[in-house]
């Protein structure tokens, strides 16, 4: 009779844990439909948005910054594409331009007088799944150098979002939000981030603040 006992206490012992630990995993793991269905959409959303970051950035010697191995405008755009997880695009000129600053002076003044474009050495892949488009350039004489309007004048941007930024020796964006409108009738031109040449080469943790400040103003 004690060994019945037991056996028969033992079990009604298993089945109450059971019976507790069955309910409270069902009372921690529950959710509703609405939740289920908004972390969905959340991620759905995430994963659908897609962002180039598209820039040109000259090395070389560079006024204020004298020698250096990465441009400017290189080193806000890898900072921004690391923020966002976007793809990187170098707008590239066909022939390089010379990486002596007396050299390259002439040779951009020229292009910027008689309004060139000159021919870009390679061009973005899969350009129509890109939604949002951080453009950067430096700024040359109050305007972007004429690579980059090759850029925009190669590409249809009709739906999509333009998001500015610069570097610069102290004239802001200077009117180039106006002449990215002009030249991409078809988007939505936001305003821009502006940040100086010595800063962004320079005082890089003061540069990746501006940054984040400024992604988060965008809410990204």
């Amino acid at each position: 009779m004690c060994k019945i006992r037991i056996t028969i206490a033992a079990v009604l012992a298993v089945v109450m844990l059971a019976g507790c630990s069955s309910g409270s995993v069902h009372a921690d793991n529950a959710s509703s439909p609405a939740q289920e269905e908004s972390v969905s959409s959340a991620e759905s959303s995430a994963s659908a948005r897609r962002i180039l970051v598209a820039y040109f950035s000259q090395a070389g010697e560079q006024y204020n910054v004298g020698v250096v191995e990465k441009g400017n405008t290189q080193i806000v755009a890898e900072m921004i594409a690391e923020e966002t997880g976007a793809d990187l695009f170098h707008i590239e000129r066909q022939e390089s331009y010379p990486e002596k600053l007396n050299e390259l002076l002439p040779v951009a003044q020229d292009e910027q007088k008689s309004s060139a474009r000159p021919e870009l050495s390679a061009d973005v892949e899969g350009w129509d799944q890109y939604d949002t488009v951080f453009l950067g350039y430096p700024i040359w004489w109050g305007d972007m150098p004429m690579p980059v309007y090759t850029f925009l004048e190669s590409h249809d941007f009709s739906g999509k979002t333009i998001i500015p930024f610069d570097t610069n020796g102290g004239s802001g964006l200077a009117n180039t939000v106006d002449a990215i409108a002009r030249a991409c009738p078809g988007a939505a031109v936001q305003d821009g981030l502006a940040v100086t040449g010595t800063d962004a080469q320079n005082n890089q943790d003061k540069t990746k603040e501006e940054v984040q400040d400024f992604l988060k103003g965008l809410g990204y």
